[in-house]
């Protein structure tokens, strides 16, 4: 294997520092010989305060990390799967995925209450649609409030009183040893994950042989199986960080990788409207499945809703 120092770029928040250390702990596993830097990248999204769709959507936590790695500034990337776009960025590529954590969401309340003891008009933070959606759906009487920052910030806002409660998810919180926190942890029959929640992704240039080497022999094949099929099925939709998209895959036992059964589950929400789907196939055929969901529901109305909230 290598002897070579791979530069990390990373994001400088607490759970990014965190998730890069986790990626760093499977590479010097696989590969003892290879030593790695890390460098803290600061990016849009990370800057400003407003919220996701008015700068630009989920891009902008990674724009500038891809941009330093496309120019030889660092040699891979640790991204939170579910803040990359579900297309490749040209030059670059998922190299690998590791082994996907808890996917669910959680709710932490300022009095440790689950979301149906909250009371009527109790203010929610989060700064995502998808959440938003799933919300408003679970209690009609609620308050779905934007919310910016980081982990621990939002947490303290709630902890302050600033909202009520807020919604994270499960894997951020667990990362950093804080899953006690959690007043309830929301199953995905209540509230579907992002596409890619929970797990992490290793970002290399496509021509570094290298760092593809290193990288690849981290791949979680069951995690990359499960997010290949849920980002084929938003990239069918066209759907970003304005559109309140959800989709969960799991893959069963089978006689053989490619025929093992893979279970997917998608979610289109707008309008005041949850379109649901869920379909299987086997595990070789993730992608396609994907997209099959996706045009289901756009059978149903699904381009109606993402309309709505472009």
């Amino acid at each position: 294997m290598s002897a070579r120092t791979f530069t990390i770029g990373t994001r400088g928040s607490l759970l990014a520092t965190r998730q890069t250390e986790i990626a760093i702990e499977a590479l010097s596993v696989s590969d003892a010989g290879s030593a790695f830097d890390t460098r803290t990248i600061s990016t849009a999204g990370d800057r400003s305060q407003q919220s996701l769709t008015e700068i630009g959507g989920r891009g902008v936590f990674v724009i500038e990390i891809e941009r330093a790695l496309l120019d030889g500034e660092i040699d891979l990337a640790v991204h939170s799967l579910k803040d990359l776009p579900s297309a490749e960025t040209d030059g670059l590529m998922v190299a690998a995925v590791l082994p996907r954590d808890d996917p669910r969401d959680v709710l932490v309340s300022r009095d440790g209450l689950p979301l149906a003891a909250l009371p009527s008009g109790a203010a929610i933070g989060t700064g995502s649609p998808r959440r938003a959606a799933q919300l408003r759906a679970l209690r009609t009487d609620i308050e779905v409030r934007d919310i910016r920052g980081n982990v621990d910030t939002r947490i303290r806002k709630a902890e302050e009183g600033e909202y009520d409660a807020v919604v994270l998810a499960a894997a951020g919180l667990a990362r950093l040893g804080w899953l006690e926190r959690a007043s309830q942890i929301f199953e995905p029959e209540e509230m579907l994950p992002a596409v890619g929640q929970g797990a992490l992704a290793l970002q290399v240039r496509s021509d570094d042989r290298e760092a593809l080497d290193l990288v690849r022999a981290v791949d979680d094949r069951e995690t990359r199986v499960a997010v290949t099929a849920e980002r084929g099925f938003e990239r069918r939709l066209g759907g970003g960080c304005h559109a309140a998209i959800a989709a969960y895959a799991t893959v069963g036992y089978g006689p053989s990788p490619e025929r093992a059964p893979l279970r997917l589950r998608g979610l289109v929400g707008g309008k005041g409207r949850l379109l649901r789907g869920e379909m299987e196939s086997p595990a070789g055929e993730a992608d396609a499945l994907g997209v099959r969901l996706a045009e289901y529901l756009i059978a149903q109305g699904a381009e109606a809703l993402l309309e709505a909230t472009a």
